[in-house]
This record gives C-alpha cells, sequence and structure tokens, in this order.
C-alpha cells in the first residue's frame, strides 16, 4: 500500500469492483420521466432555486437520472449536483447481478463535472464485514468518459499511470489508496474506473484498525478517485438499506488544500428521501469556487 498520512497496515481493503468493468452492454433503455417527478424545486424550495434533470435511464422497476439545482439569483450557481432515483428503481433490483448506468448530466451542470457512473452491487465487495453487502456507488466524473472507458489493463500505460498518484496538498487529509499492505495502485486499479482512496477514520473501517469504540457498520461513505497523477472522481457509497429508511442528512467531505482545476467543489454530500414526489437523491452539495 502507499502510504497517505496514515497506514492500516493491517487492513485489506481492495475494492472488489473490476467485475463490474464488464457489465455495461450498451445503452439503457430511456424512459419517460413521472409527470410528478418534473418539480422544478421538489425538496430545495428557497427562491431562485431551480432544478434540471439529465435523461433517464432504466433501473430496477423504475428509473435512474443526474441532475443540478441552481441558484438563479447568484448566477447560476450550484446548489446540488446529483442523483435521483424513483422510488420504484429501488424495486426489482436483481439481487445476484451487478449493473452499471452511465448517466448523462443536465447542460448547466457547472464545471468540473463531466458525467455520473451508477452502480448497483447487490452482493457488495471486499473486505467481508465491511462493504459486502447491497448498496450503490455513486461516482462523479471530473474527465471525459472516453478517458474513463480507456482505462485498460491493456493499454502498455496502465501501471504507470494507476501508480502515478496525485501527493501533497491535492490529497485531502486521511485518505489513503484501497489496497492491501504492499500492493501497488496498479495492482489494485479497476478497470474502467481508476484507483479508489478512503478515509481511514471511516466507522466501518474502525474494528479492522484495532478501535472497536470507533466501530460502527457500513451505511454511507465518501471514496476519492484517482488516475494519472489527479483526483479524477468524487464518490458517495450508500447502502440500499439505508435509502430505505428514507434519510435526509448530511455529511462532510474532507477537503484537499489545492484542487486540479478551476470549478465548483462540494464541501458536503446529502442522502435524502423526497416525499412530495417519491424520490431518492444522494447529491454533492454546499460548494465553493476554487480558482
Amino acid at each position: 500500500m502507499i502510504d497517505r498520512v496514515l497506514h492500516p497496515a493491517s487492513v485489506f481493503l481492495v475494492l472488489g469492483m473490476a467485475a463490474l468493468s464488464g457489465c455495461d452492454t450498451g445503452p439503457a433503455p430511456v424512459l419517460a420521466p413521472e409527470p410528478e417527478a418534473n418539480l422544478s424545486r421538489a425538496g430545495f424550495d428557497i427562491a431562485g432555486a431551480h432544478r434540471q434533470y439529465g435523461p433517464p435511464l432504466k433501473l430496477g422497476n423504475g428509473m435512474a437520472r443526474a441532475y443540478v439545482v441552481l441558484d438563479a439569483r447568484a448566477g447560476q450557481a450550484p446548489l446540488e449536483v446529483g442523483v435521483a432515483l424513483d422510488a420504484r428503481s429501488l424495486e426489482g433490483l436483481s439481487p445476484t447481478e451487478p449493473s452499471m448506468l452511465h448517466l448523462q448530466l443536465p447542460a448547466l451542470t457547472p464545471s468540473p463535472y463531466r458525467f455520473v457512473m451508477l452502480d448497483w452491487n447487490p452482493a457488495g465487495h471486499e473486505p467481508p464485514g465491511v462493504y459486502d453487502t447491497p448498496h450503490f456507488d455513486f461516482h462523479f466524473y471530473t474527465v471525459p468518459r472516453e478517458e474513463v472507458d480507456a482505462i485498460l489493463p491493456s493499454d502498455p500505460h496502465f501501471a504507470d499511470q494507476a501508480n502515478d498518484l496525485p501527493t501533497g496538498d491535492y490529497v485531502p487529509p486521511f485518505y489513503t489508496v484501497l489496497g492491501p499492505p504492499g500492493a501497488s495502485p496498479a495492482d489494485v486499479a479497476v478497470p474502467m474506473m481508476g484507483v479508489h482512496w478512503i478515509d481511514v477514520r471511516s466507522p466501518e473501517l474502525q474494528g479492522m484498525l484495532g478501535n472497536p469504540g470507533g466501530y460502527a457498520p457500513f451505511t454511507a461513505t465518501f471514496i476519492y478517485g484517482s488516475w494519472a497523477g489527479r483526483f479524477t472522481f468524487l464518490e458517495p457509497m450508500i447502502t440500499l438499506e439505508h435509502l430505505l429508511t428514507h434519510p435526509d442528512e448530511v455529511r462532510p467531505i474532507p477537503q484537499p488544500a489545492l484542487y486540479p482545476e478551476a470549478g465548483w467543489y462540494p464541501a458536503a454530500y446529502r442522502v435524502r428521501y423526497d416525499p412530495k414526489v417519491r424520490e431518492y437523491r444522494v447529491a454533492l452539495t454546499e460548494f465553493a469556487r476554487h480558482d
């Protein structure tokens, strides 16, 4: 493992998501939005706020789509960049087969966000007893999809680009590469995704790190992802069980001192169920502009 702030040397934390790299079997069917889900300000009822959705794709018995909430009073500054899942989308999910959707962001989404990759993991992934519960991964990418699709072990530069990690003030505090002791980033890089980083203070890890008093089961956690020397995605990971509790919560995101490019970056992420439109939302929020 590459040391970053702390060294959880006794922990095996390889994300078992490589199988998902082969799950994209072509464009998913586009569905017509439910009429009740078109309320432009549902769930963000302040003057000047308006919500814009991207095209919906089928998930379970319903649909998923990316969205942005903007503040017209502040020059269209972002309030949220997120993914909305209608209530039916959590029904009819495969209990055995993982799935992957590439969600198009709305036209007014601010820089640096390019697209969202949404993964359904019915059996979770390693390590056992930590992330092996049914959950969703919400990857908000800041690089074009063609660059992500090109992250393949067959690329002769794959290992060099995986091992080229962000350094110094670009690394959020307490974040380290997910991987077993002795593994290089190239060993644990996920094709068509990148290298995953975790906050070693995350409650779900504390039992494995010898801090049982700080342990809590995995419900939601936040991942950073990197490739070729820069961070390329931000990723809330949320369990299905937690979504079904209809939460409304905001969790902080550890911030680096420097950012890879100019744009709007979130200080938190929000997990919410909106009963007015029967919609689950997972979103980046509390944005600040960094140039």
